[in-house]
């Protein structure tokens, strides 16, 4: 999604119950044309070498053994492409077991807090993956999910995903990209509360781009037009538009199409994207990003455009060079290829490598977010169903039950998580505030809505992870969890 190729952090539930995980596709969704068939090989090439850097279901990071955050990410892209059933099938069984040491800081020892837009990104990757989202680890994700939207009460914040904390902490550090996941989570697992789709509506500027961050000078912003100067960005806007075209709900087809019009006006004339900041040069994240919304959209001829650079980033057997046993891997830009070919990609740079790939090959298989796990995977393998079994863990709640009640947990993914990365390559800068406690919480068995999710969910804990990492290399951590898809 963004170019800092840091993701998610932590995710820690069980594995271990009998029950056939199966996908709930609440409203249809509408299917973009299919893909050339050299993209779609080079998309499962990608993948392909995408899953041989799994150890045990579990993608590394720069300095963990494990990064939850790019973890999804890899499964995401392998369910897109069909590549690969027995590692994506380890994969999401090693997230179940792990939710919360994604969406919350537990691990780092300290409790009370559930990163929203962690969660939803696990909503999201549960039932793309074809798990239960009801029952994932023993976590009612979309319960969870819906507990953390803001509620009515809140004025311009309602239908905003937000985090949960015990402490007030500052602004909330939920994203755009945090929303989306909500919303193409919640789509996919009973429908979107017409509340989430209004909040992502209202990060859309006139101009048809979506912004990064909901708050402007360190305080909610009621929207995009009302933020003077605001910055619009490739990589939200991309995942908003795939998530308003998940959803039926009042005002999201006009607004993703104006969203896809803009994503044209931004292309340049090799058919990349950047991203903004400092990603805002051409970048195989933000092109792959784009490029999969742009075919969500119906803009096939632009989504070609994309896939073409992409296609142009990749090594293979024939142009690998020293980097030709990494055939199938997506450079983050050029000057990495150059120097992947000459040289070979060092470890150091391997974690870029990884980040880059997952995203970049979603431009390639064009098979947009909505339908992820929905459809017979262009390799013509189909989904499988997924058996998640929970174990018992101190933090874990019981199935159905909405969120933990006692002390939620926090968490550090994509969908706005991000997990520490040496390299800036796929994923985007994050705010260094902590999260501030959601509005109170109406539970889903009350008919209410929730609260507000992040997008990295780590990534609006900055100052937190600051504490903890000790340093400037916490706060890569926290960006990079902040990041996904």
């Amino acid at each position: 999604m963004r170019t800092f190729p840091l993701r998610h952090v932590a995710a820690g539930l069980g594995v271990a119950t009998a029950t056939a995980l199966t996908i709930v596709a609440a409203t249809p969704f509408g299917v973009a044309a299919a893909p050339s068939p050299t993209h779609t090989a080079a998309a499962r090439d990608a993948a392909t070498w995408l899953a041989g850097e799994y150890t045990d279901g579990v993608l590394p990071g720069p300095f963990t053994p494990e990064d939850w955050g790019l973890s999804i990410d890899g499964v995401i892209a392998l369910a897109a492409t069909g590549v690969a059933s027995s590692t994506r099938q380890a994969a999401t069984a090693q997230i179940a077991a792990h939710v919360r040491s994604y969406n919350s800081y537990d691990d780092w020892g300290i409790e009370g807090f559930t990163d929203g837009g962690a969660t939803a990104k696990l909503l999201y990757v549960a039932s793309a993956a074809g798990a239960d989202p009801t029952d994932f680890g023993g976590w009612d994700l979309r319960a969870e999910t819906v507990a953390l939207i803001a509620a009515a009460d809140t004025d311009h914040q309602h239908g905003r995903i937000t985090s949960r904390t015990t402490e007030a902490t500052g602004p909330d550090p939920s994203n755009t990209f945090d929303q989306s996941f909500a919303v193409l989570g919640l789509a996919r697992s009973g429908g979107a509360p017409q509340e989430t789709v209004n909040f992502l509506v209202r990060q859309q500027c006139t101009a048809g781009g979506f912004r990064l961050y909901p708050d402007a000078d360190g305080a909610p912003s009621p929207s995009c037009d009302t933020q003077a100067n605001a910055t619009l960005d490739v990589d939200s806007t991309a995942m908003a538009v795939q998530a308003l075209l998940a959803t039926d709900a009042a005002g999201a087809d006009e607004a993703a199409q104006r969203g896809a019009d803009w994503l044209v006006a931004q292309q340049r004339a090799d058919g990349s994207f950047g991203g903004s900041g400092p990603t805002s040069g051409p970048n195989s994240n933000s092109t792959g990003l784009a490029g999969q919304a742009l075919a969500a959209a119906g803009r096939d001829a632009e989504a070609a455009r994309a896939a073409e650079s992409l296609a142009a980033l990749q090594l293979t057997t024939a142009n690998g060079g020293a980097a030709a046993a990494d055939a199938g891997a997506i450079a983050y830009a050029s000057d990495a290829l150059t120097e992947a070919v000459a040289d070979g990609i060092a470890d150091t740079f391997r974690d870029q490598w990884r980040r880059a790939t997952a995203q970049a090959l979603l431009g390639l298989a064009q098979v947009p977010l909505s339908r992820i796990g929905l459809d017979v995977p262009p390799s013509g393998e189909p989904t499988p169903s997924v058996t998640v079994r929970p174990t018992p863990t101190a933090s874990s709640s019981p199935t159905g039950s909405p969120s933990p009640s006692a002390s939620p947990t926090p968490t550090t993914s994509l969908t706005s998580s991000p997990t520490p990365s040496a390299s800036p390559s796929s994923t985007p800068s994050v705010p260094t505030t902590a999260p501030t406690p959601a509005p109170s919480v109406t539970s889903p068995a009350a008919g209410g809505s929730g609260r507000l999710p992040t997008t990295g969910a780590a990534i609006g804990g900055y100052v937190l992870i600051a504490l903890l990492l000790l340093g400037g290399g916490l706060v890569l951590l926290l960006l990079g969890r902040r990041r996904a898809t």
